[in-house]
């Protein structure tokens, strides 16, 4: 089992979402793979980039694998006290990752485990430091990377799933009906969603 780690919005976004996907790599790449088989989707998998259909699908389809998803969330009142406290957007950032990946912890049993984070989204050096944040939290019980999103189906999972969130806490057009897509993973527990206090 890896956690696959992607992140959604940010300070100038009115919202920041941060996911962690619990699932084997292999399911996730049987996942994409059956998602770009029906919708003919070529490049990456982006949740900005997906109707509300194509995202009932990736749901869908990812429900017949055993995966669960945590969900730091930061909305518009924790945005503005972060940055009331003079917190950068990486600083969210971290905060958010530190937070989703503290929930999915007590999960594994003590069980050793891969926790691999998006690597495009801000400089190599200063994501170096973050992933040496959650090597130090994860111990001697796992391993912290960072990968490319475009060739990481299990990151391309966490975006979506991210969006998702991110669509919620803005209360986006989408809002509605991507709450009706997610609220059976929300119902039977396999998407846990951790407010950041404002």
């Amino acid at each position: 089992m890896a956690l696959y780690c992607d992140e959604s919005g940010g300070l100038s976004a009115g919202a920041m979402t941060f996911a962690a996907v619990a699932i084997a790599p292999d399911d996730a790449e049987q996942v994409v793979a059956r998602f770009r088989a029906i919708t003919g989707l070529r490049g990456e998998l982006k949740g900005s980039r997906i109707s509300p259909v194509e995202r009932g699908l990736l749901f869908e389809i990812l429900a017949q694998r055993s995966a669960r998803a945590w969900v730091a969330v930061a909305d518009r009142p924790a945005l503005v006290n972060a940055q009331a406290d003079g917190a950068s957007d990486r600083h969210l950032y971290s905060r958010l990752l530190d937070t989703a990946v503290a929930a999915w912890l007590p999960t594994t049993g003590g069980a050793c485990a891969d926790v691999i984070i998006d690597a495009g989204r801000y400089d190599p050096n200063i994501l170096a430091g973050v992933r040496g944040d959650i090597q130090a939290l994860l111990g001697h019980w796992g391993q912290a990377s960072l990968a490319d999103s475009e060739r990481c189906a299990g990151i391309q999972i966490a975006d979506v799933i991210a969006n998702s969130l991110f669509n919620l806490t803005i209360a986006s057009a989408r809002a509605r009906r991507i709450q009706t897509i997610v609220q059976p993973w929300l119902d039977a527990g396999r998407l846990q969603v951790i407010p950041l206090q404002a």
